[in-house]
């Protein structure tokens, strides 16, 4: 610990972390073992950060929620291991009327002045692009990826394994497995690239984007959509089920093309 450090001294600190200069440390915070703290970051508040974390300078991890409703209660940040913290990441600790708690799962990537803001839930393996910012009550899924400069709106969801493409402004729920991309955004098809990087089978990834077609390539709403979909004997994998579900259980509606440029016809057989 670098003694020019101020470490309170009832923070709980793990065996092999360190603290570089000028960092402030609160009475409440635990941090894990192996940890690497750099220079001048603050973590404050009922903050807990799991092992083999690290947390870039200029940092700021746990302070007070940004919201007027926020009457200086006891509410928490609760972080997995392994994730990494850029430069001037924010995070900020959860509200009671969200549930009071703000929670990071292991091993994602939060580029430099990236924004995670009271009461959202990130999963695992998930990457925030530089400047990606996540209002209040957001939830972003295992693999998701939000890249640089892009907006969800509160209360929006962010699902598994989809591609939020960079100066994005997410207004709705992204869908699970695409590419939504523009302000406002719009699914531009499968992610089939992190798909492949992620060792989808060629079976499961032919599955959704038939179902996706469903969704963005025929003349079909939503719910109808999601009806043939259901009724698609070819449609069997979990993947298919889950995004299907996703879909059934918005709250914000999801994002889909524009009608406009939807495809006139059924679906075609490959």
């Amino acid at each position: 610990m670098d003694p020019r450090a101020v470490v309170h001294p009832e923070a709980r600190i793990g065996a092999g972390t360190t603290i570089g200069p000028y960092c402030t440390i609160g009475r409440e915070v635990v941090i894990g073992e192996r940890c690497q703290i750099g220079a001048s970051v603050v973590i404050d508040g009922w903050t807990e950060i799991g092992d083999d974390t690290r947390i870039f300078p200029m940092a700021s991890i746990g302070m007070a929620p940004q919201d007027l409703k926020y009457k200086g209660e006891r509410t928490r940040l609760t972080i997995g291991r392994r994730n990494t913290f850029r430069e001037f990441v924010t995070v900020n600790r959860g509200t009671h009327g969200g549930g009071g708690a703000t929670a990071i799962g292991d091993g994602n990537l939060f580029m430099a002045y990236a924004h995670v803001a009271h009461d959202c839930h990130v999963g695992n393996a998930t990457i925030f692009g530089n400047g990606a910012t996540l209002g209040g009550h957001v939830t972003v899924e295992d693999f998701a990826t939000v890249s640089a400069y892009s907006g969800v709106h509160p209360f929006c969801r962010v699902g598994r394994h989809a591609y939020v493409g960079g100066y994005s402004v997410v207004t709705k729920d992204a869908l699970p497995f695409g590419k939504s991309v523009g302000n406002r955004a719009r699914t531009y098809g499968l992610n089939t690239i992190g798909l492949v990087r992620r060792g989808f089978s060629t079976d499961t990834i032919d599955q959704l984007k038939r179902a996706y077609r469903y969704l963005l390539q025929s003349k079909l709403n939503a719910s109808r959509a999601l009806v043939q979909i259901e009724q698609d004997p070819r449609l069997t994998s979990p993947e298919v089920r889950y995004l299907v579900d996703f879909i059934r259980g918005s709250q914000r509606g999801v994002i889909l093309r524009r009608p406009a440029r939807r495809a006139e016809g059924p679906v075609a057989d490959e």
